[in-house]
């Protein structure tokens, strides 16, 4: 009798299977795999460290209750994308309705002597600033996109998704993901190339 195979080497509609049989093994391996894309996708388009790690967790707890309901007709890594997706978005329209936090510092208080700065810090080097500053100017034009614009650019070049794999993720025809994804990157080409001042996030619309 041969070995039965690893969970790692299982393609995804096998553990698919097997977690909605119960197995919590199976359900590990699958939210252990796509984790560092749904990362990815969550933080890109959050625009926010916190948000993106809130939607991150949403989406692995929605991916594990909603397992039952995914046809697996379609593909895992698509049905996933969309979670993330919407997960992330539903953080940002909560960031919207949050009241905005003061500095509670005393008034004359200096950064200077703020709790765990006063050790020594090696400087950054010159590339590390310019590579980390790139990172910054890109992570915020991204940001300033319209909501529908930065989800078709993330899935897109973040997850590395096709014109087809968006649409389906996005539930809107492929010919609207193009169209999006086209005014999108010509919008990051301006907000780059402007980057002293990222322009004002635009409303969204429905193509």
């Amino acid at each position: 009798m041969s070995p039965a195979p690893r969970l790692r080497d299982l393609p995804d509609d096998a553990l698919v299977t097997a977690a909605r049989d119960g197995d919590a093994a199976a359900m590990g391996e699958l939210l252990s795999r796509h984790y560092d894309q749904i990362h990815a996708v969550c933080c890109r388009i959050a625009g926010d460290t916190r948000d993106g790690e809130d939607a991150t967790q949403e989406t692995l707890l929605r991916i594990v209750r909603n397992l039952h309901s995914f046809d697996q007709r379609a593909k895992f890594s698509t049905w996933i994308y969309r979670i993330a997706t919407n997960a992330a978005l539903d953080e940002v329209r909560r960031r919207q309705r949050r009241p905005i936090a003061v500095d509670p510092s005393p008034p004359g208080a200096s950064e200077d002597h703020a709790p765990g700065l006063s050790g020594h810090i090696d400087p950054l080097s010159s590339e590390e600033i310019d590579r980390i500053a790139d990172q910054m100017v890109i992570q915020d034009a991204i940001a300033s996109l319209s909501e529908s614009h930065r989800a078709v650019v993330v899935l897109r070049d973040v997850a590395g998704l096709d014109y087809s794999e968006i649409a389906a993720a996005l539930v809107i025809p492929e010919g609207t993901v193009k169209s999006r994804l086209a005014r999108a990157r010509a919008e990051l080409i301006l907000k780059i190339r402007n980057s002293g001042g990222v322009a004002e996030r635009p409303k969204d619309t429905n193509d």
